[in-house]
């Protein structure tokens, strides 16, 4: 059997384009390393937030095979590498996902093929990495074998308005036919398709978005902490700022960044100036420097408001709502909820959580423990503070109940709730 497509790794970024070439009426092969992932799959059962296990069913009924048969690779006319690229030592992408991934369609790369990388990472990965071993492995050439692309992810989790049909689509190829065909392949699949120049302009359009949102809001988290010492609303500054039609975009502060995108991505720019160019990408590392230490700021905060009531830390029970990295959804990568509660439990707070997606939660080797009793744990904390705010919170009426209530998402009105 032959595929139109084959798509490399099925988390967040794989499993959803899968499901809309799958909608389209693609034959689609999804091919990842885990067994119990692709097991899983192939019982109709879901492990991404945006897709139900009604989704994932419907894709198998629609000819959805999920394998861990590399071979398959061959028998597919694209081939798109949507792999993790997590951070590794020194701040630039572990490739060795991407890498992994690569082998595998080299090892089983046909003329004719398209092959696009999808992963995050930074300018070159697909010229300098990528193609130097798709063609030592197949014995083919880019741009003359077979087409080489790169197509930035824009995924977001838990947005109901934009999806992979109609979020835009940055496509750039390895030559300018290598463009046309990847442009024809996504054409399929999404309402708008955006070309660039070649696939280091693609590469870094994903970067500069990223660093544009990381940027702007480690503006308003330092801003956050000097109004906070002025007795200056930055909530109600933010709001005002907003009513101009022109020349702004509201940001907004909050316990530290979380996700792929914005704690991690911008750094494999910086990593990339720094490494080829000898100098830094300076507005990137302050903007890593201030978010990062958001977690600690307001871990103090919380020190203080207890300190206020002239109550140590110190053995307090301290009661975190919402440890996702985003609102209404499962996903924890890198949310600030982790080194929030590492920064309370170094100072002798007793940790405990409420998260209706998170069954379990761990800080380290530490279990932390997870109530079912929203009001009666907030009503029993010596703290609460609010980390993420899913649609369940009620912020005020927790704060009106909570002995102390700490707001870190700026979504509480009254007055008993001490905002970010």
């Amino acid at each position: 059997m032959s595929y139109d497509v084959v798509i490399l790794g099925l988390g967040y970024v794989g499993l959803p384009l899968a499901h809309q070439a799958t909608r389209v009426g693609m034959r689609v092969l999804g091919f990842d390393i885990d067994a119990r992932v692709v097991s899983a799959l192939a019982a109709g059962r879901s492990h991404v937030d945006d897709l139900s296990d009604t989704d994932v069913a419907q894709m198998v009924a629609d000819g959805f095979q999920p394998t861990t048969d590399e071979s398959l690779i061959a028998t597919a006319a694209t081939a798109v590498i949507c792999v993790p690229t997590p951070l590794a030592e020194g701040d630039g992408p572990d490739l060795s996902a991407v890498i992994g991934a690569t082998e595998a369609v080299g090892r089983n790369l046909k003329p004719g093929m398209l092959v696009v990388l999808e992963s995050t990472t930074y300018p070159g990965t697909t010229d300098d990495v990528v193609r130097p071993l798709l063609e030592r492995l197949s014995g083919l050439t880019a741009g003359l074998d077979f087409h080489l692309a790169f197509s930035p992810e824009r995924i977001d989790p838990g947005n109901p308005q934009y999806g992979a049909h109609n979020t835009p689509k940055v496509v750039g190829g390895h030559t300018p036919a290598c463009t046309d065909a990847v442009a024809a392949f996504y054409g399929r699949l999404v309402e708008t398709v955006v070309r660039t120049r070649g696939t280091r302009e693609a590469e870094t359009a994903k970067l500069l978005e990223n660093t544009y949102r990381h940027v702007n809001i480690a503006l308003v988290n330092e801003m956050a902490r000097f109004c906070h010492e002025l007795d200056i609303d930055l909530w109600d500054v933010i709001h005002a700022a907003s009513t101009k039609p022109f020349g702004f975009q509201a940001f907004y502060p909050g316990p530290g960044v979380g996700g792929h995108c914005i704690p991690i991505d911008p750094n494999y720019l910086s990593h990339n100036v720094r490494t080829k160019l000898g100098y830094p990408f300076r507005f990137v590392e302050l903007a890593q420097e201030i978010n990062a230490t958001m977690p600690a700021y307001v871990a103090r905060r919380a020190q203080n408001l207890l300190n206020a009531d002239g109550q140590a830390v110190h053995g307090a029970t301290v009661l975190l709502l919402g440890v996702t990295y985003k609102a209404n959804i499962a996903d924890q990568r890198e949310s600030p909820a982790t080194p929030l509660a590492r920064q309370l439990l170094s100072l002798g707070a007793k940790v405990a959580y409420h998260d209706p997606y998170v069954p379990s939660w761990r800080v380290g080797d530490d279990l932390v423990p997870r109530t079912e009793d929203l009001e009666g744990a907030a009503a029993a904390a010596d703290l609460t503070i609010l980390v993420q705010h899913h649609r369940g919170y009620d912020a005020d009426h927790l704060a009106g109940v909570a002995k102390r209530f700490f707001d870190t998402r700026g979504v509480s009105t009254t007055a008993e709730a001490h905002r970010l």
